[in-house]
């Protein structure tokens, strides 16, 4: 399966947040919050809302049928 542009940016979102969530996990320690000024700051809730829409978007990919090989 190619991937397209967009399909490549919503993976790196995801793979960013995820990294976000494993700071939070092992460390208690939110680095969206403490770059953007506070979970609770416009900014941040920007980043946390556009994560969500690229998790939103990758479960597109779990759906796509990948294109024969051919020999």
């Amino acid at each position: 399966m190619s991937k397209t542009p967009m399909d490549r940016l919503a993976l790196i979102i995801v793979i960013i947040g995820a990294l976000n969530w494993l700071l939070m996990g092992l460390f208690q320690y939110d680095l969206v919050a403490a770059i953007f000024g506070g979970s609770a700051s416009f900014i941040s809730r920007t980043v946390y809302t556009i994560v969500g829409l690229s998790g939103l978007y990758s479960i597109s990919l779990l759906f796509r049928e990948s294109a024969p090989v051919r020999d």
